[in-house]
C-alpha cells in the first residue's frame, strides 16, 4: 500500500518555502549608517562634508586643543583675523595643516548653521541630540552649546547675518522693442524683438535680446508661478495658527 502524498504535491503545486524567522518582540534590527555621516536635524537632510570630517577628527582630539580651536572659530565668526592664532596652535599641537583646516572648517560650518536658527524654535536639547548622533564627545557638545546658546550669541548672530552670502539686486532695468531691418537671416528679418538692459547693485550690466515668443513664454511662466504661490498661501496647513 502506497503512502499518502502531501496535499500540496497531490494537486501538483510546489511545497511552500519555509517562513523567515521573525525577530524577537520588542527588538528591532539596528539601522546601519556611515560613521559620522548622519544627516538630519538642524544641519539639514544632507550633512555638510566639512561637519562630517570634523566630527570624525574630534574623537581623537585633546580637549584643551579643542577649546583653543573653538575659540579661534568663534573669533572668526565675529569677523576677526585669526591667522596668528591658528599658527600658534599649529606650532604647539601635534596636528598637520590639513587636520587643522578640517577641524576649523567643520566647527565654523556647524556653528554658522546653528546661529542662523531663531532661539524661540531652536531648543538646546535638540541641538545636543543632533551632535550626539554625530558621535561627538559629550564634553565637546557642552562647549558647542555654550557658544550657540551663551551670552555671546547676539554678537555672533549679528555678524553671521552680515557675512551671509547674498546675490546682487536689480538696480535699474530698461527695455525697448526693436525690429531688425537688415540681417543675415531671412527668418529674423522684420521680426520684432525686445532689447533689455539689466543693471545690478554690484555695478555689473547685462544686455540681452529676447524674441517676442520667448518673452510671452517667460511672462506666462511667471504668472503661473505667482498663481501657484497664491494657491499655496491659501492652504490652511501653511497658515500660522495663533
Amino acid at each position: 500500500m502506497r503512502s499518502a502524498q502531501p496535499r500540496e504535491r497531490a494537486h501538483g503545486t510546489a511545497p511552500r518555502p519555509p517562513r523567515p524567522k521573525m525577530a524577537a518582540a520588542g527588538k528591532a534590527a539596528p539601522l546601519s549608517s556611515r560613521d559620522g555621516d548622519l544627516g538630519g536635524g538642524f544641519l539639514g537632510a544632507r550633512l555638510p562634508a566639512a561637519v562630517g570630517a570634523m566630527a570624525r577628527s574630534l574623537r581623537q582630539l585633546d580637549r584643551d586643543i579643542f577649546r583653543r580651536l573653538l575659540a579661534v572659530t568663534v573669533s572668526a565668526l565675529e569677523g576677526n583675523d585669526c591667522k596668528d592664532s591658528v599658527r600658534r596652535i599649529a606650532e604647539n599641537a601635534d596636528l598637520s595643516e590639513q587636520q587643522l583646516a578640517v577641524l576649523i572648517s567643520g566647527m565654523y560650518t556647524l556653528l554658522r548653521e546653528a546661529l542662523r536658527l531663531p532661539l524661540p524654535t531652536f531648543k538646546q536639547e535638540v541641538f545636543k541630540e543632533d551632535l550626539k548622533d554625530l558621535r561627538i564627545p559629550d564634553d565637546f557638545i557642552a562647549d558647542f552649546a555654550s557658544v550657540v546658546f551663551g551670552n555671546r550669541r547676539p554678537v555672533l548672530e549679528t555678524t553671521t547675518l552680515k557675512q551671509a552670502n547674498s546675490l546682487p539686486r536689480v538696480k535699474d532695468f530698461q527695455w525697448r522693442v526693436d525690429v531688425a531691418i537688415s540681417t543675415s537671416s531671412l527668418a529674423r528679418a522684420l521680426q520684432p524683438s525686445i532689447l533689455m538692459l539689466l543693471k545690478l547693485s554690484n555695478g555689473e550690466a547685462h544686455r540681452f535680446e529676447v524674441p517676442v515668443a520667448k518673452f510671452q513664454e517667460l511672462r506666462y511662466n511667471i504668472a503661473l508661478i505667482l498663481k501657484e504661490m497664491n494657491d499655496l498661501e491659501k492652504r490652511s496647513v501653511l497658515k500660522i495658527q495663533d
